[in-house]
């Protein structure tokens, strides 16, 4: 990823596909998060790479104040009409900035999370300034799909999601290196989280599995839906293409029978929580 950099089409128009589309989180994922940060309505969130607010909105009653962050508009956008719509304004703020701009005047957390989206940012320069956002004994949560995990077609109710025919698809369009944003990933997205953060101060990580495995049912539309969402098939990628190419891959999709049904099952969900250690108290020398 060295010779790739950001830009703000990477997300371009995919705003509207997000909610719908993105497969959910395992749907213990709050309970266990509310548990192992102590999250009793008070404190401070910060959600970096917000997207529409997919992880904001559900956390937001474990905090006084969950702000945020994204750099597309249209995921911002989105965020604050869904966070309307699910009453939560007065508790939520919302700001249009990348990563790399905080902390931006927005203060003091006790929680920063960083859900599918820290790979995005300039990391060490990004878990060095989050460090410093956070209160003594603050954490800071990586929230992803289990990677590792296989999950099984066995026992589903309808075909599975066609991920390969789709990636082949998008290929015959926009070619064989991955897309994202103006520029190419042939390498993919970075990993070693874990000595970024440990150079960045942090200490742990606490890992936690929260298990999915529970079926879930796609229309065409979600599934559409899905590939408008993710970064290597962003609608603008395809230029004046676009309708062809829905065109092309709901015809692939109407293959289905029952038509316009899928199944696959919801990913398990990994949790790493890192803490900035509290600092040690100050101690006085003499007698007296």
């Amino acid at each position: 990823m060295t010779d790739w950099e950001w830009d703000e089409t990477l997300f371009a128009g995919a705003a509207p596909y997000y909610q719908r589309g993105r497969l959910p989180y395992a749907p213990g994922l709050v309970p266990r998060l509310a548990e192992v940060l102590a999250a009793d309505g008070t404190g401070r969130l910060l959600d970096v790479g917000c997207g529409p607010g997919t992880l904001t909105l559900p956390l937001a009653p474990l905090f006084r104040e969950a702000v945020g962050v994204d750099p597309d508009t249209g995921m911002i956008a989105e965020a604050a009409r869904r966070a309307a719509t699910a009453g939560l304004s007065a508790r939520t703020r919302w700001s249009r900035l990348r990563a790399e701009h905080l902390p931006a005047g927005l203060g003091m957390f006790d929680v920063a999370v960083f859900a599918q989206s820290f790979h995005w940012t300039d990391r060490e320069r990004v878990a060095r300034t989050v460090h410093g956002m956070l209160r003594p004994g603050g954490a800071l949560v990586h929230v992803a799909d289990l990677k590792t995990e296989r999950r099984t077609t066995a026992g589903l109710p309808y075909p599975a999601v066609p991920y390969a025919d789709i990636a082949a698809l998008v290929r015959r369009y926009l070619g064989p290196v991955r897309r994202a944003g103006r520029s190419l990933l042939p390498q993919g997205t970075p990993g070693g989280e874990a000595a970024v953060l440990s150079g960045a101060g942090f200490a742990g990580p606490e890992r936690h599995v929260v298990p999915g495995g529970q079926a879930l049912v796609r229309t065409t539309d979600d599934v559409v839906a899905w590939t408008f969402s993710m970064s290597f098939s962003a609608p603008h990628l395809f230029g004046p293409d676009r309708a062809s190419f829905e065109a092309d891959l709901r015809r692939l999709l109407g293959g289905a029978r029952p038509a316009g049904r899928f199944a696959e099952r919801v990913p398990s969900t990994e949790v790493f929580v890192w803490r900035r250690p509290r600092q040690a108290r100050s101690r006085t020398g003499g007698t007296g």
